[in-house]
């Protein structure tokens, strides 16, 4: 096919179309124009290069259709008039398969043809492994939404259980309390005289009344932990009044147990804002346990003192001025209850503080005291950590600012 079949010369422009043919010439591609019938009227020099290729070599009567396409002319018309941008085929020649883009030129009524070879298909080992990913990602994704559904039943679940301990905590408090009354009237002789064996039956029977009390106020902390709903009652209170009431409350199971409780409270602790009945709480629940897990003849301490918390120091002076000027001055208090206990393997120092959670399976306890109190005293802005190990005992303390941030 000669270059001279190309567009019709106008004679009036022979200079312009010696141009726009040059133009065309210098294309990277193929590029063939024919009208509709597929008669070619034009061929720039790349797709000379491919009829040779194809092995049409100079043949001048060539059909884009039925040469080059080798597809149904009145289909590709269609598509095109049917507001189609652009037809993609891939006519397999033999040079090989080629991609040919078919695009109308509405105003001359001509079709542009842009031919590149044909994008090489993936080897088998390639497609296999894009459908496996493929097959991956679809799995993942089943498998991520059965963890979010099992996750939101878990969700449920963990709510109904928080509504039911409220519940259950909400009505065994009344009984309970009337029976703690009643036995403290009896154990004060107010309705009748009681012997030593009734007096000491009573007072059995009034600790463990008061552990369901304990226990149940532990149940009403944590499910108004959980549910968010947790209102601290912050008033100035002097913690050694704090201390002084416990130690009295827990004389007589001490005694009884015959383990020494030693109370040492600084003289110079301040009266700072925190909630009186939760901090409370939370030394009880760090006696309580100091006093299950200490053998008879050990020893129990429960210590106050003023703390300086650096991490609470801000805008603190550079250590240069704290030498020069003195000790820092105390920004919190320390609480530690330390016992000379059978102590706490190391590795489980983080794990006692999670709910439901006892390293002895064999101690009473539902695993919630330190759980809670952890949570009571973040709650205050402070933090607790326990130092103990095996055979040493064991100490937890924990820090309250003395400030409202």
């Amino acid at each position: 096919m000669s270059k001279g079949l190309a567009v019709e010369k106008q004679a009036s422009g022979p200079a312009n179309f010696q141009l726009v043919t040059s133009l065309l010439d210098a294309l990277d591609r193929p590029l063939v124009v024919s009208d509709r019938s597929g008669q070619i009227l034009f061929a720039n020099l790349h797709a000379h290069d491919a009829f040779a290729a194809a092995g049409f070599g100079q043949k001048s009567d060539l059909n884009l259709f039925q040469d080059l396409l080798r597809a149904d002319r009145k289909t590709i018309l269609a598509q095109l008039q049917a507001g189609e941008h652009e037809v993609d085929l891939q006519p397999d020649l033999v040079g090989g398969k080629f991609r040919a883009r078919i695009r109308w030129l509405p105003e001359p009524d001509w079709l542009a043809v842009f031919v590149e070879p044909a994008r090489p298909e993936p080897p088998a080992e390639e497609a296999q492994m894009r459908q496996t990913v493929q097959e991956l990602m679809q799995e993942r994704e089943i498998t991520y939404r059965n963890l979010l559904a099992a996750y939101l039943r878990l969700q449920e679940a963990n709510r109904q259980k928080t509504v039911f301990l409220a519940s259950a905590a909400h009505e065994l408090k009344t009984p309970l309390a009337v029976m703690k009354g009643y036995y403290e009237l009896l154990l004060s002789g107010s309705l009748g005289k009681v012997s030593e064996k009734q007096k000491e039956i009573l007072q059995e029977s009034k600790e463990s009344c008061d552990r369901l009390v304990r226990l149940v106020s532990m149940f009403l902390n944590y499910s108004a932990l959980e549910s968010g709903k947790l209102v601290l009652q912050l008033h100035d209170n002097d913690l050694r009044d704090c201390v002084n009431d416990l130690a009295a409350r827990w004389k007589d199971p001490f005694q009884r147990a015959a383990v020494h409780l030693d109370i040492r409270i600084a003289e110079d602790l301040p009266i700072f804002k925190f909630d009186y009945q939760k901090v409370q709480q939370c030394m009880v629940n760090l006696v309580d346990n100091a006093l299950k897990h200490t053998p008879a003849a050990g020893r129990v301490t429960l210590a106050a003192q003023p703390h300086f918390w650096e991490r609470r120091c801000s805008g603190a002076a550079p250590p240069e001025d704290r030498r020069r000027g003195g000790p820092p001055r105390a920004n919190s208090v320390l609480v530690c209850v330390s016992d000379t206990g059978t102590g706490i393997a190391a590795e489980f120092h983080q794990e006692i503080f999670e709910e439901f959670v006892r390293v002895d399976p064999s101690s009473s306890g539902m695993g919630l005291g330190l759980a809670i109190t952890k949570r009571l005293i973040q709650a205050h802005r402070g933090k607790v950590w326990v130092d103990s190990e095996l055979g040493r005992g064991s100490a937890f303390s924990f820090l309250l600012p003395t400030y409202v941030e």
